[in-house]
């Protein structure tokens, strides 16, 4: 008998990358596919699907390589627990960007074997996403290397320092509530539609901001996440003892962007709760955040030192120094992930305020179940 393989996933605006994948699956057994519902989706990623749910269910079950697909009935990351349970796969297939390590431990807890391939193209067709094709896209995401807090009065008026971020094209669509910057993004999307128009950078940064801030905000977002969205390249952002920087200093090289993206590995872990409270137990003195404060300049100096070893190293005292302050910030399971791999990683932290999202690795080395980054060029 052939081996049951289960694949899930949105599978929405059907594309050539998702045939492929599925063709890639069924090699190894019959393939069944559990289809996210359109409260799923909705949850997840915080916008509705282009096809509904009955749309996209026709569509896959019309591909000879898929056995059988349904509606998963469940909700969140994990929808497809009650379906699986019934079918007994003998295999689950993800994608390196579709990998979490809820779903292994899952597979590992119901006996299944789990699978994790990277995104392969058919033949010479272009590598397809549907982010890619949504129209959307084009507004780019952030990730904030060193010093997330920083941009916030309450921090820096304690002592000035650097957040350090970059901007990411978006070849994945993170989930809603992950620290990439995602409702700053859906401003930008509200207020550019389709993409950051050409001008003064900070001029239009500052527009962002305000418009995502306007009077009367109960809690403001940082600056970071707009600068970082607006800003091509690699941005290091000086607060002192307010919301915006009082310098920022970018870099756009093409051979330091290339060193950064070889380096940086990202793995996904699912959305914050929605009753997610960071701010419990806050430990906020001068010296925590001093110390927050020099592991990010730190991390600087090394990034464009092109010292990967140190990078690693500062990125990790930064993130430390973020967990003394905000002793909330990461859930108890997230540490032992990280366990799984601090003898091949250099340093690591976790995306935005923590709680969730994903983690950030630095590495020389590719990392099983991690998937790169492009950064956005001017």
């Amino acid at each position: 008998m052939k081996k049951k393989v289960f694949v899930s996933g949105c599978y929405d605006m059907l594309h050539s990358g998702h045939v492929a994948f599925f063709e890639e699956a069924a090699r190894l057994g019959d393939l069944y596919v559990g289809i996210g519902s359109d409260n799923t989706i909705k949850q997840l990623k915080a916008r509705k699907t282009i096809n509904s749910q009955e749309e996209r269910l026709y569509m896959v079950k019309a591909l000879k390589s898929v056995k059988e697909a349904w509606i998963n009935s469940g909700s969140g990351l994990l929808d497809f627990t009650e379906e699986v349970k019934a079918l007994k796969p003998d295999i689950f297939f993800v994608n390196s960007d579709g990998h979490t390590p809820a779903k292994e431990q899952f597979c590992k807890e119901n006996n299944i074997e789990y699978i994790v391939s990277k995104r392969i193209p058919h033949g010479n067709l272009p590598t397809r996403s549907t982010t890619a094709l949504r129209k959307e896209c084009l507004i780019p995401y952030r990730i904030d290397l060193a010093g997330g807090w920083l941009d916030q009065p309450f921090i820096n008026k304690l002592e000035s320092g650097a957040v350090i971020t970059i901007c990411i094209e978006p070849e994945y669509e993170f989930n809603d509530r992950s620290g990439m910057a995602t409702s700053s993004r859906k401003k930008a999307i509200e207020l550019w539609q389709t993409n950051i128009p050409e001008g003064d950078k900070e001029k239009l940064a500052k527009t962002l901001f305000c418009f995502e801030n306007p009077p009367g905000t109960a809690y403001v977002s940082g600056s970071q996440d707009a600068i970082g969205i607006v800003m091509p390249g690699l941005s290091r952002l000086q607060y002192d003892n307010g919301y915006w920087p009082t310098n920022i200093e970018n870099r756009t090289d093409e051979d330091l962007l290339q060193w950064i993206e070889k380096r940086i590995w990202i793995l996904p872990l699912y959305p914050r709760h929605n009753d997610y409270d960071v701010m419990a137990d806050t430990n906020i003195t001068a010296e925590n955040v001093k110390s927050l404060s020099l592991a990010s300049e730190n991390c600087w100096q090394a990034i464009v030192s092109r010292n990967a070893k140190k990078w690693g190293l500062y990125t990790t005292e930064a993130f430390n120094a973020q967990k003394c302050i905000f002793p909330n910030m990461v859930p108890n399971d997230v540490y032992d992930i990280i366990k799984q791999y601090e003898n091949d990683a250099l340093g690591w932290k976790i995306s935005g305020a923590g709680g969730g999202g994903y983690l950030v690795f630095i590495s020389e080395k590719p990392l099983e179940k991690c998937f790169q980054i492009t950064i956005r060029r001017n």
